[in-house]
């Protein structure tokens, strides 16, 4: 029996991975104090393992790639999400540091996949003037899963303690395979290269020429790839801040008590609307006869002029206040990566999308540590008086109100630029 509307079953299949993608990654942080006094952990040891995640992911962010563009989105996928379940299974058998260094390494080798394979099988079932829907609708599981992880993780925890937690969320995994496996059907050509273009109800066999895949040093010799990674390098630590450092400003700055933080859900909730509005935006545009590239950069622009409003989020004189600026930051950034990440899809062809997802997302991953550092510094107290100088965040929000209108010219001269070449 034919399944209609399959290829949206197929994003709904990438929404969920998306959101056990950010609860399996979030779970460790959130348990933290449960985890340290349980296992006689130092801050030290908790910083080391944090590392452990962030260098595997770096590293499977360039290699997912290959395995990605080799196997095709339907088998890679599927081995990234049962890696990062095993992971999360073995999580509940750690005993000490060490052992849960190597598991949350583990789990960073396997996590990254996720956001290589997922554009690429949007980019199989969906056509262009549907592929920023389908990348926003996946995007969204990542403030959705950031919304639910506090609200599942801790009375999980709670209730049957950290370690069942873990098992409850690798065993989540494996059933996610169950229905992945199913519905995603694609054959291959004997050369390798990807024959499906999308349709109404499915794939079917394309008559187009194909396209031999780029290399890892044409891919860097295009300036196309070139500007769309330095648009994720620049742009993406305002989403960053958001995840890592807003809660700790809610605190630190607005006297807002731990349990108090849950209300940052509401941020969360609008950066998830705000990618899969991004993605009708632009299907609406193209649907009325503009370019794919040209939908999306018109997108862009409207969300990198929200930016500047960045300042008021400690300028505004009510938490409540703090909270609506910074929700609309977030729709408009998820918008704006929604975009970004199917401009990709235009102009990179389809046996290289791996490969060109990694490294894009390999300079976000790159932006995300330099915003790190950089907010560190200036909240570094002052040798003197030992205290956090008055209105430290407020030099990182007028940063973040010009850096995605700094890039987007670069963007849009590399996709021009490629589109004309073409």
């Amino acid at each position: 029996m034919k399944l209609r509307g399959l290829r949206w079953w197929i994003a709904g299949l990438l929404f969920l991975a998306s959101v056990l993608n950010y609860v399996d990654r979030n779970a460790f942080s959130l348990l933290a104090p449960t985890i340290q006094g349980d296992l006689h952990l130092t801050d030290q040891h908790y910083a080391n393992i944090q590392i452990a995640f962030q260098i595997a992911y770096a590293i499977a962010l360039l290699l997912s790639g290959l395995i990605v563009d080799r196997l095709g989105p339907r088998l890679a996928l599927a081995l990234f999400v049962g890696w990062w379940s095993l992971a999360s299974l073995s999580t509940s058998l750690a005993f000490s540091s060490v052992s849960l260094g190597m598991v949350m390494f583990l789990l960073g080798l396997g996590e990254a996949g996720n956001w290589t394979a997922a554009p690429k099988a949007v980019a199989e079932w969906f056509p262009a003037r549907e592929r920023g829907l389908g990348i926003g609708l996946y995007t969204a599981g990542t403030p959705m899963g950031m919304t639910l992880a506090p609200l599942f993780l801790i009375w999980l925890a709670g209730t049957w303690g950290w370690r069942a937690t873990f098992v409850v969320m690798g065993l989540l995994g494996f059933v996610w395979l169950v229905p992945w496996l199913l519905l995603y059907r694609h054959t291959r050509r004997s050369d390798g290269e990807q024959a499906w273009l999308a349709t109404a109800d499915g794939p079917t066999i394309s008559s187009a020429p194909v396209v031999r895949g780029w290399t890892y040093g044409e891919a860097l010799r295009r300036p196309a790839v070139w500007c769309l990674l330095l648009g994720r390098m620049c742009s993406d630590p305002v989403w960053f801040f958001y995840l890592i450092w807003y809660p700790k400003y809610l605190v630190s700055a607005r006297g807002l008590t731990q349990a108090g933080v849950n209300i940052t859900w509401i941020v969360f909730l609008a950066a998830g609307i705000g990618s899969m509005v991004g993605g009708w935006l632009a299907s609406g545009f193209i649907k009325r006869g503009w370019t794919p590239p040209r939908a999306r950069l018109l997108i862009m622009l409207g969300c990198a002029l929200c930016m500047p409003l960045s300042p008021l989020v400690a300028c505004a004189p009510t938490v409540a206040g703090s909270l609506a600026v910074a929700a609309l930051i977030c729709f408009a950034h998820l918008a704006w990566l929604a975009n970004i990440t199917a401009l990709v899809v235009d102009v990179v062809p389809g046996a290289s999308l791996g490969k060109v997802f990694g490294l894009v997302a390999a300079g976000s991953a790159v932006g995300a540590i330099a915003m790190n550092k950089l907010v560190a510094t200036l909240l570094m107290p002052n040798p003197v008086t030992k205290l956090v100088p008055p209105g430290a965040y407020n030099q990182w929000y007028l940063i973040a109100a010009f850096l995605h209108l700094a890039v987007i010219p670069v963007i849009a001269w590399g996709v021009w630029r490629r589109k004309e070449r073409t």
